[in-house]
């Protein structure tokens, strides 16, 4: 008798689309900003996915990213009609990642709240184009291919996008390291309640952006100004009483702090740092968004 148990074969298109998954998920999460949707466009891509005659298919990889843009971009222009009655302002969902994410700086750096906040400032198209271009460095063949544009007009799309980007985004890289120690000086005066502490590591123009969605206290625009951000904070920390601590955590390949109150997780911090202060903040408190920052999401850009 044979003890040996052997697997059944993964037939060729679930094995394709395993293989690719994680860089799927990705790639609609970079263009959405909210990893349910993303997960939602990887449902339809497999469900068109499987109605395909392999024989026909050249390139699965290039094929499932252009199955997927084309869902991402659907969902996306759906996105923008809800996000008009979005209560406040609406922040990329953050989610917790294997520390090769934060390896790859150009992808962390893609990935960052900071970054995709930003791209919510363009247009579906613009941002599709941006994605693929500069994150996954597909070419323009295939990204005219994806979004049924010619090439030249995809060129186009990509040149404006990327000035728009440049022109909101810091000028000279910042390391992770920078970034962390920044938060741990923001949160260590944060927990103690030293507001010169907090003066000090704030730049004087800081803008704190904050995304409850109606369903926690959050500014309903951004605040500018260090000491508006402090009355701010001060004033939010004392309403929601009970004990707050910060734990040190990478989100979006990125440091980030997750605060608590009296053990329960309030939301997610993560920063903006230039020249050694913070010049951004966001906080996600919509309880909605914070389901992914306590077990891994696994991303990839190949």
């Amino acid at each position: 008798m044979n003890d040996h148990v052997t697997k059944p074969a993964t037939d060729p298109a679930t094995e394709a689309f395993l293989t690719h998954r994680n860089l799927l998920f990705t790639v609609a999460y970079e263009m959405l900003g909210s990893a349910a949707d993303a997960e939602d466009v990887l449902q339809e891509t497999w469900l068109r996915w499987t109605e395909v005659d392999l024989a026909q298919v050249r390139d699965r990889r290039a094929y499932l990213v252009r199955v997927t843009t084309r869902q991402a971009l659907n969902r996306l222009r759906t996105l923008k009609r809800r996000k008009e009655t979005y209560v406040g302002p609406w922040l990329p969902e953050p989610l917790l990642t294997a520390p090769d994410v934060a390896e790859d700086a150009e992808l962390a750096e893609s990935l960052s709240l900071a970054l995709l906040h930003i791209l919510e400032t363009l247009s579906p198209t613009e941002r599709a184009v941006f994605v693929l271009h500069e994150v996954f460095d597909f070419d323009f063949d295939s990204i005219a291919a994806a979004l049924g544009k010619t090439p030249a007009a995809a060129r186009q799309t990509a040149y404006r996008a990327r000035r728009h980007v440049d022109a909101r985004r810091p000028r000279t890289p910042v390391s992770a390291e920078e970034t962390r120690a920044a938060l741990d000086s923001f949160r260590s005066a944060l927990v103690t309640g030293d507001l010169q502490a907090l003066l000090d590591v704030l730049a004087p123009d800081v803008v704190f952006v904050s995304d409850g969605g109606g369903l926690k206290l959050a500014a309903l625009r951004p605040v500018v100004g260090a000491g508006k951000v402090l009355r701010y904070m001060a004033g939010s920390l004392g309403k929601a009483g009970g004990v707050l601590t910060g734990e040190a955590t990478t989100v979006n390949g990125n440091p980030a702090l997750v605060l608590r109150l009296d053990g329960e997780i309030d939301g997610v911090l993560a920063a903006r740092v230039e020249d050694g202060q913070v010049t951004r903040l966001y906080y996600v408190r919509n309880p909605e968004k914070l389901t992914r920052v306590e077990s891994v999401t696994f991303l990839a850009s190949r």
